[in-house]
């Protein structure tokens, strides 16, 4: 009777699902929570040091966690950064090293970006794949950025996109996916679907994969928030120094200050491009800014008290970290030389006491704020010196919720479970590789190495190294390169052969035969838009068309119309033209009209001239379309000259879209 008895527990083991064989085994798994926030800089939060943007729900996760003070992206943009969390790879042994789709290659660089993949490769198992193996329930939110449809790799659930506005409505991808109405905003309503998750699988565990695409630009803060920080900003007292400082291009020859006084003055776009300079910005003091960390930083809070209601706080481990470092520095050129408003879409914080931004290996790219709530396993208020990386999260997940390692797939990551614990722990050498052209600045394609307290960078277009020792230099600001020569080739030495051993691929010299890379975009301003415009508005022609990055060309639909034209300035200070010679007669032809429209992050200005007089001049500053009608009727008879310009008002999205240019009565 005994034996049968056995028999009979053993068919019901057999029988369960994972989830119930831990309720019935009497066996609990933690949950996860990875809380990723997109371009949030490592200064950006009050308990690493900001006293602009306050942050209490992140302030308590640290209060009762582990803050890290040496925690870095493996990357300083998106894609391969947050590939490299799924993968437990380094970019440069995935080949995924650039964000998707890219920056397209430019005639004035003197090198051809390397090659690289365009999407997550499917031989991976993702850390969302080997959890659901272990009977986790996986959902993904927010700025997935792998150009996979996450259900592909491993989630069970995924609400995922591109945001045009953090205002309903955020884009054509979230039409179905979130459901949203006026006023809505999307940080919020995001949350809510993840608190939704939650509330259906809490009984069994889970992974959520929370990537916020705040606080990516568009830089629009929820509007209560934005208003508390002008108050605040208000009631500051001004700090002494400058707003923004120019960085020129390490790899490069130097630029002496009066020379770099006198590009401060002359904010030219064209020039600048000639010097390599970019402007960073050294305050934080962007109200909207603070409006979207101030959201982001409610989601944490709302989750961490689902979790409690539901009685999961104990039982749920809570990653806190950002993809890379914060957007100091703009996206594409902007200059200074604005409103205040303008300034704030494009720059959106400053990293001080870090140096450089987002899109540069200096720490304010790459260098990440990293809090870990392991209840239970972790002492309160704790902090870690120790130097972790994108590519350890997988092993040290597996570690944290005693699942078997797979170090063939995290090849390149190292469990920092014995930081946790507040044991020795060395993980050695980190490293970056970074093949491409940035769109945050006009430095070099390069790579890195940080081993210990010492950091050198390397720069491939002219092989120019700098070296810093970043417990003495956090800022970056003395070279050490020539006067520490033997530490110098020890870590270049070290870098080659780390490139050697993962086959990363280097940019490689322009030469009149050459051609880039597989996976390069690649500009063509010559394309096809000319046949476009005909086939647009038969009659009509083009010139002094750029922006090869916004594809401009025919579109079969955008927002909510059919047929668009989009067109893009030659630069900022050469519009885009579209023109004919038009005969007015009497009865017919009499009115020019068309519709507008604006790409969400940028504005540009609409002029219409007849015969070489401007008729028209307005700023197209809305997402809408909004229609035009130029009167003819005074000159019936005659051929007139008709000249609609798209010309930008700062420089960066400043696309035109064009419907319905046509001759009515």
């Amino acid at each position: 009777m005994r034996i049968w008895r056995i028999i009979h527990l053993l068919s019901i083991c057999v029988a369960i699902t994972p989830a119930t064989c831990i309720e019935v085994c009497g066996q609990q798994k933690f949950n996860v929570i990875f809380f990723l926030v997109d371009d949030l800089g490592w200064s950006d939060v009050g308990c690493y040091g900001s006293t602009f943007y306050e942050t209490p729900a992140i302030d308590k996760l640290r209060n009762e966690g582990m803050l890290f003070k040496n925690a870095y992206s493996t990357c300083h943009v998106c894609s391969p950064s947050r590939a490299s969390i799924l993968t437990g790879k380094y970019p440069a042994r995935t080949k995924l090293t650039e964000w998707l789709g890219g920056r397209p290659e430019r005639e004035f660089e003197k090198l051809h970006h390397g090659q690289k993949i365009t999407a997550l490769p499917d031989e991976e198992q993702t850390l969302a794949e080997t959890l659901g193996k272990h009977g986790y329930a996986t959902a993904n939110y927010g700025k997935a950025h792998l150009n996979r449809n996450p259900t592909t790799y491993g989630f069970d659930e995924a609400i995922t996109g591109w945001v045009r506005s953090y205002y309903h409505p955020f884009s054509p991808t979230y039409t179905k996916t979130l459901p949203a109405k006026k006023g809505d905003y999307y940080t919020d309503k995001l949350t809510d679907s993840a608190i939704d998750f939650i509330e259906r699988h809490k009984d069994r565990p889970f992974f959520v994969h929370l990537e916020h695409f705040s606080v990516h630009d568009p830089i629009q803060g929820r509007k209560d928030l934005v208003k508390k920080y002008e108050k605040k900003l208000a009631a500051m007292p001004r700090d002494e120094g400058p707003d923004y400082i120019l960085e020129p291009n390490p790899d490069g020859p130097a630029i002496g200050k009066n020379k770099l006084q006198t590009l401060t003055k002359n904010d030219d776009n064209d020039l600048h491009q000639r010097e390599r300079v970019w402007w960073v910005k050294q305050r934080q003091d962007n109200v909207e800014f603070a409006g979207m960390v101030g959201a982001t930083d409610e989601s944490l809070g709302r989750i961490r008290s689902k979790l409690k209601e539901l009685g999961l706080e104990k039982n749920t481990i809570i990653v806190f970290t950002s993809d890379n470092g914060g957007m100091a520095a703009s996206n594409q050129y902007r200059g200074i030389d604005h409103p205040r408003e303008t300034l704030n879409s494009q720059f959106a914080s400053s990293n001080l006491p870090l140096r450089g931004a987002k899109g540069w290996n200096y720490e304010g790219g790459i260098r990440v704020p990293l809090i870990v709530h392991w209840p239970g396993n972790i002492q309160p208020h704790s902090t870690s010196q120790s130097v972790v990386t994108g590519t350890d999260f997988y092993p040290t997940l597996l570690e944290m919720l005693n699942l078997p390692a797979m170090p063939k797939q995290h090849l390149d990551g190292r469990s920092f479970v014995p930081a946790l614990k507040s044991e020795d722990y060395d993980r050695g050498p980190i490293y970056w590789h970074f093949p491409h052209y940035s769109n945050h600045g006009y430095q070099s394609p390069g790579g890195a190495i940080r081993s210990g307290d010492y950091k050198l960078l390397e720069y491939y277009e002219n092989g120019t190294v700098q070296l810093f020792n970043l417990k003495n230099d956090i800022g970056e600001q003395n070279d050490l390169a020539s006067y520490r020569p033997k530490i110098t080739q020890k870590l270049k030495t070290m870098l080659h052969r780390w490139r050697e051993e993962v086959d990363a691929k280097m940019p490689y010299p322009k030469t009149a035969t050459s051609k880039p890379a597989p996976g390069s975009r690649v500009s063509n301003r010559k394309g096809n838009l000319p046949t476009d415009v005909d086939k647009f508005a038969p009659g009509w022609k083009i010139k002094n068309w750029g922006g090869p990055s916004m594809k401009p060309g025919l579109r079969e639909k955008w927002q909510g119309r059919d047929d668009v034209l989009v067109t893009h300035p030659k630069s900022r200070q050469v519009p885009c033209v579209l023109s004919r010679d038009a005969k007015v007669t009497f009865g017919k032809s009499t009115t020019l009209r068309f519709a507008v429209n604006n790409h969400p992050n940028a504005n540009w200005t609409l002029i219409a001239r007849i015969n070489g007089v401007e008729v028209l001049k307005k700023s197209i500053d809305e997402s809408r379309w909004k229609e035009f009608r130029l009167d003819l009727s005074k000159h019936v008879g005659k051929t007139v000259k008709i000249e609609l310009e798209n010309r930008a008002s700062d420089w960066s999205f400043e696309a035109a879209y064009w419907n319905r240019i046509e001759f009515t009565k």
